[in-house]
């Protein structure tokens, strides 16, 4: 850790246009099942939201960037993270969750000639609707495509922008959601993605060791801004290790004014033979998300949330049931 900031301060010792950013993220959520535990979601999932019936610190970021231009080729993105999110997001590291606890992004990147850009390091995933930060996403919480899909990635990618439509990537990884590799073996990823006028999309897939049989995994994503105010997205997974897995969310979000807005998500995650998500299952969940930002830094969400499965899977205060509701109340202050 200490020679990978080493080499950022020594980059950066001549560089411009650099930006400074970070925010706060902190939560209330109550669960009306009371789980004894106060675990919300299923093992190694609840990267938001993780801890029932008690205020909790989700995440705190600190980023240093710098962005790659025509006129400067290099840059790189430093992002150094604490909090509950954090230590859910690590937890399949072979080292432990300790190892990378303060760790979400570390890359390097340089723009070549042609309009290639190749970055390196640990970066944000390529797949999927909903990122790692919950001030970027409509809902506060994040569905179960999200959290049985990765949210960062270690290796090499390259990005090319083939016209003002397309655009591809290529990336060659240590493997799913992993900074240490788990076996001698690399994994690919690649996405290809469109954007015209109101429509963007992209599909995004991987392929590799992980750590015994080989995972592959497709994952489309479709945002359509229908009005200036309001959006609709939709996002299908299939994957398949030594079983296979599917699922498919759909998302809306109404602007109603710069300040206030509304979205909801629904989705079905189908996992019958325990592919990924820790026992064979059917996974139902809806969300209702209320957002306002008072202030230019702050963000406050309210949120409700049900989710039910085929099998009991959450937990309560002596036993487990197959359904939770979740109310949220989350603020995220930027600076």
């Amino acid at each position: 850790m200490k020679r990978l900031v080493g080499t950022f301060v020594f980059i950066a010792a001549s560089a411009h246009a650099q930006t400074f950013t970070g925010f706060v993220d902190a939560a209330y959520l109550w669960n009306d099942n009371r789980p004894a535990n106060h675990q919300n979601f299923v093992p190694g999932t609840g990267t938001s939201g993780r801890q029932a019936n008690e205020l909790t610190l989700n995440l705190a970021q600190l980023q240093w960037t710098r962005a790659t231009s025509a006129t400067e080729p290099i840059g790189f993105t430093l992002a150094l993270v604490a909090g509950e999110g954090t230590d859910v997001v690590h937890a399949g590291e072979p080292r432990g969750a300790d190892a990378y606890r303060y760790l979400y992004q570390a890359s390097l990147a340089y723009r070549l000639r042609n309009g290639v850009v190749l970055e390196a390091g640990v970066y944000p995933s390529h797949i999927g609707f909903e990122g790692f930060y919950s001030k970027d996403n409509w809902n506060y919480t994040r569905s179960w495509l999200g959290e049985f899909s990765p949210y960062y990635q270690a290796g090499v990618k390259a990005s090319y922008s083939f016209n003002s439509n397309w655009s591809g990537q290529l990336h060659l990884l240590n493997g799913w959601q992993l900074i240490n590799d788990n076996n001698d073996s690399k994994a690919i990823g690649t996405q290809l993605a469109y954007v015209k006028g109101p429509i963007s999309a992209s599909l995004n897939t991987f392929v590799g060791r992980e750590p015994d049989h080989t995972r592959t995994f497709g994952d489309l994503v479709v945002l359509y801004r229908v009005t200036p105010k309001l959006q609709l997205g939709a996002s299908v997974d299939a994957g398949a290790s030594d079983a296979k897995w599917d699922g498919v969310a759909a998302y809306a979000r109404w602007s109603i004014d710069d300040r206030h807005a509304v979205a909801v998500r629904a989705e079905e995650f189908r996992d019958p033979h325990n592919g990924i998500s820790g026992t064979p299952q059917k996974l139902r969940e809806a969300t209702l998300t209320y957002e306002a930002r008072p202030r230019a830094n702050l963000i406050l969400k309210l949120e409700t949330r049900c989710d039910r499965s085929t099998a009991d899977v959450f937990g309560t205060k002596d036993a487990r049931r197959n359904r939770q509701l979740l109310a949220i109340a989350g603020a995220v202050v930027t600076f």
